[in-house]
């Protein structure tokens, strides 16, 4: 077994709060959030799918309320299914008609319609996202055999033999295919490239899709991230997003209590949603500069070392190592680059916990400087770059102890 296939449960043994304290908190009828967040901040089990209840409350998507938990579940899983029909399967179909050929075909209708509000403008603008995010979820996490074993409860909706519908996956091989032979730049001049590069869609080492009628637990974050794209065209999709929906995701689909395990993908995606609510200025260029921006932000952290190691910040300003040469990855991924993925879900346990998790998150990444301090101290720009890019420590107990205790000192 690799070190990144180890389960999640096995890994985290210790620090935890008593699981018995986990059960009788949420055995409540009214759970209070504030006992909760203490329980969770020092690390929740996986035992019984207690983690993914609880993050699931901590994301604002189950109420504290346990009487409204199932007509809340059932209506916002209905709403998911609705988006599956409205954004996945209904052009699909529509897509299917026109692609036909026909004598009747209205300008409206046809792919040439410089109109930008037409259908088929839409279509294509959103192969190109979905292109994008394709390309991303079929290299995530690509030590962990996860992601490309086909998941238990593949979506009946849109696996229905009875659809007549061009799927995802179909209109990703099709759009590649057309996208390998012509590649149109974007001051609109084409460029013809060899048609046998178009053969090798994707590198070896990448994921292949599982035969029909099954999917891949990426081919469900890809519909996720795509569906989200489509419900908020402001930001779309930005590479990174999927690194941010994977551990969710992962969270979720692994629950060992099956009635929530068949519903990871609902409720990844209101969870995901929620968290992006908090953490999409990060994605928006247009916001960098602003103080909700990433770069306020990634100056924050290098403000909190100012303050608390003054010796070491000089340093990095004196070898002109600038914040965001590494913190942006840190703070836009929230940290889920940085190590393997059950230390990833073990940190955001505490991010998610803490009331204002994104300042704890600065928290995090001034306590991973300090605790590297030695090296930074001693090394020249060149190896400290190797330092910050590849962070050495793997414990995130004591980054997150440090943190802490930061916190505690302020």
């Amino acid at each position: 077994m690799s070190h990144c296939d180890l389960d999640v449960k096995t890994v985290f043994n210790i620090g935890y709060s008593s699981i018995q304290d986990f059960k009788v908190t949420l055995s409540e009828e009214n759970i209070n959030l504030k006992t909760l967040r203490d329980l969770c901040f020092n690390g929740i089990p996986f035992e019984g799918g207690i983690r993914a209840v609880c993050w699931k409350i901590l994301l604002n998507y189950l109420p504290l309320d346990q009487t409204l938990w199932e007509s809340s579940l059932k209506k916002q899983r209905d709403v998911y299914c609705q988006f599956l029909k409205e954004l996945i399967i209904q052009p699909g179909i529509t897509k299917a008609d026109l692609g036909q050929s026909r004598e009747d075909v209205t300008m409206e209708d046809h792919p040439l319609n410089p109109n930008p509000d037409s259908r088929w403008n839409t279509y294509f603008k959103d192969n190109e996202i979905l292109l994008q995010i394709d390309k991303d979820v079929r290299r995530l996490y690509p030590d962990m055999a996860f992601f490309q074993r086909p998941t238990e409860y593949p979506c009946q909706l849109i696996l229905d033999p009875q659809n007549d519908y061009e799927t995802l996956r179909r209109r990703i091989e099709q759009t590649t295919l057309k996208a390998q032979t012509v590649n149109r730049n974007r001051s609109g001049v084409t460029n013809v490239s060899s048609p046998g590069k178009a053969l090798n869609l994707y590198p070896s080492n990448e994921y292949e899709v599982l035969p029909n009628g099954s999917e891949a637990h990426w081919e469900v974050v890809e519909r996720i991230l795509f569906i989200y794209a489509k419900l908020n065209p402001g930001i779309a999709y930005v590479q990174g997003m999927n690194e941010i929906v994977g551990p969710i995701y992962y969270t979720f689909a692994t629950d060992p209590n099956s009635q929530w395990k068949e519903h990871a993908e609902a409720d990844t995606f209101f969870c995901f949603t929620n968290l992006m609510s908090e953490n999409r200025d990060n994605f928006i260029k247009s916001l960098d500069d602003s103080q909700c921006g990433i770069t306020y932000k990634m100056e924050s952290v290098y403000s909190m070392l100012k303050d608390k190691d003054l010796e070491l910040y000089l340093k990095l300003e004196e070898q002109n190592i600038k914040p965001q040469y590494f913190t942006f990855r840190w703070l836009t991924l929230l940290l889920s680059q940085e190590f393997l993925l059950p230390d990833v879900i073990r940190i955001w346990d505490t991010l998610f916990s803490d009331e204002g998790r994104f300042n704890f998150l600065i928290l995090v990444c001034c306590a991973m400087l300090i605790l590297i301090r030695e090296n930074l101290l001693a090394g020249d720009f060149t190896v400290n770059m190797r330092f910050l890019q590849d962070y050495p420590i793997s414990d995130v107990h004591t980054i997150l102890t440090k943190a802490k205790e930061l916190q505690d000192n302020s």
